[in-house]
């Protein structure tokens, strides 16, 4: 009996939070996204003033794709900022790419630093920078030229704004491995910051594309250099301090992702590792502290990682007793709740992408890829969180986070 209740709650689990991602970000959708994509059909929007901003690119062994990122940034429709590089300790010719746009855009500053990671490379950048507020990219991404805007306005509407997250768009989609990952960007991580947003506060930030209030960064003494997603960690402690989190869809950033099994596990474990570092680290604070916007992000990743190693469990004790096979009525329960994963799972996408389709018009021909998604995302889901629990737990203290960005599509190799 024990066993069958731990089986229908491995079913219901993708089932009950693929119900929390679509009625969250439904409601987000028709409450403020509606509204500006009626009124801004062009996405083009006009600020009452037009504040500094220091957009920080950090970039580490990026000579094939930082012309094009740079080149992004110079086309933004806002008519002040700044772009400050970071060279962490390149391997390749990103330095020296980056010296000769320097040369030719007076907009473009250049800082060259010993290879420190991500982290530090900002914390560097953060002292040269000038402006009020602070927009960070990948070195890899591309910019829409209209994001600077949509991000900013939020910074100026509301004081307690701390960090605005954009609206990362993958463009490598030559495998399967790449399509697919298209509906994930809408159905997991766009659909979950919206749901997140209405349930109040936000798990991580976007690394690749997000602004920040500086005062908010200089508040919280900027980037830990020890953690191995500062993205994540950043998001905890702004919220921890009192800042808010917002999320701006119309923000776009064109990135590129791992198109093979092997670079989409190690950017996944990566992430699903940074995630058990904050846990620990905060998650205890966040409860004794009385910190009740984060109980239930703590609620939803204890709950996440039981069920990871319950699955793994369960496939064990299968296998150890494969000869007792369920009852009629066990497999008639099993299926049914089977069948309602899978119609929610897929009644997830289908929300997604309608309301994605708006920023990214070709979502609904990769329809047919993107139904395959959950069985493959919560299979790595489970492989990349039995592996990371233990590697944040035993990790050594205070060390530095310093790792390299895994394949980024077949397309775009260098």
């Amino acid at each position: 009996m024990t066993m069958d209740l731990l089986l229908i709650g491995i079913y219901l689990y993708p089932s009950v939070m693929a119900l929390v991602w679509i009625t969250g970000g439904i409601y987000y959708f028709f409450h403020w996204e509606y509204h500006y994509l009626k009124k801004y059909p062009d996405h083009k929007l006009t600020l009452r003033h037009y504040p500094l901003i220091s957009v920080m690119v950090p970039c580490y062994n990026e000579g094939p794709n930082i012309e094009d990122t740079i080149h992004s940034l110079l086309k933004q429709d806002y008519p002040n900022f700044e772009i400050l590089a970071i060279n962490d300790g390149s391997k390749d010719d990103t330095g020296a790419r980056l010296d000769r746009l320097a040369k030719a855009h007076a907009r473009l500053k250049v800082i060259h630093q010993q290879n420190q990671g991500k982290a530090s490379a900002l914390n560097h950048a953060l002292e040269y920078a000038n402006g009020e507020c602070i927009v960070c990219i990948d070195g890899d991404a591309l910019l829409d030229c209209n994001a600077l805007v949509w991000m900013v306005r939020h910074l100026l509407s509301e004081n307690g704004v701390g960090a605005v997250t954009g609206n990362p768009r993958v463009r490598t989609r030559t495998t399967m491995v790449g399509r697919i990952q298209t509906g994930e960007f809408s159905s997991i991580i766009g659909l979950i910051k919206r749901a997140q947003r209405i349930y109040g506060t936000l798990f991580a930030i976007s690394g690749v594309v997000c602004a920040f209030r500086k005062s908010a960064l200089e508040d919280i003494g900027g980037w830990r250099t020890d953690m191995v997603t500062e993205d994540i960690d950043v998001s905890w402690r702004l919220q921890m301090a009192g800042w808010n989190i917002r999320y701006e869809p119309m923000a776009r950033c064109w990135v590129l992702m791992p198109e093979t099994i092997r670079g989409l596990y190690k950017q996944r474990l990566r992430w699903a590792q940074g995630g058990a570092e904050v846990s620990l680290k905060y998650g205890w604070r966040c409860l004794y502290q009385g910190k009740l916007r984060f109980w239930p992000l703590l609620l939803d990743y204890l709950v996440s990682v039981y069920w990871s190693y319950s699955v793994i469990a369960i496939l064990v004790w299968r296998i150890v007793t494969i000869s007792d096979l369920p009852t009629t009525e066990q497999t008639l329960t099993f299926e049914i709740c089977a069948v309602l994963m899978i119609f929610l799972c897929l009644a997830q996408f289908l929300v997604s992408i309608l309301i994605d389709r708006h920023y990214d018009q070709g979502l609904l021909k990769n329809f047919l890829w993107c139904i395959w998604y959950p069985l493959f995302y919560w299979i790595l889901n489970i492989a990349t969180i039995t592996v990371a629990v233990p590697k944040a737990l035993f990790k050594k203290p205070n060390q530095p986070a310093v790792w390299e960005s895994p394949d980024r599509g077949e397309t775009f190799r260098g």
